[in-house]
């Protein structure tokens, strides 16, 4: 049987991830309360980001800006700004 929970991002029961993708405090938070759906979609604009601001993941500060980017995300319902991309009709 699949693992659910309320996503916080999709704010709905939802399948979970199948393991914990990130490391720790966050990574925890991240498991217990974002749905496999939600975490695909995060993906998603994290590439985006990386590719549209050139970052070096090799730079501390570019991973803490991912990080930042990602709870603003993810928990705090913050759409990723991304100079040039207009998203697609629904």
């Amino acid at each position: 049987m699949t693992r659910t929970v309320f996503c916080k991002y999709l704010k709905k029961e939802a399948p979970a991830l199948a393991f914990q993708l990130y490391p720790g405090e966050l990574g925890k938070r991240i498991f217990d309360n974002i749905s496999q759906a939600a975490w695909t979609e995060w993906q998603q604009k994290q590439t985006m980001l990386i590719n549209e601001k050139r970052l070096n993941l090799m730079d501390p500060s570019a991973r803490a800006f991912l990080e930042q980017e990602m709870v603003a995300f993810l928990f705090e319902g913050k759409d990723i700004e991304i100079e040039g991309y207009t998203p697609p009709e629904k």
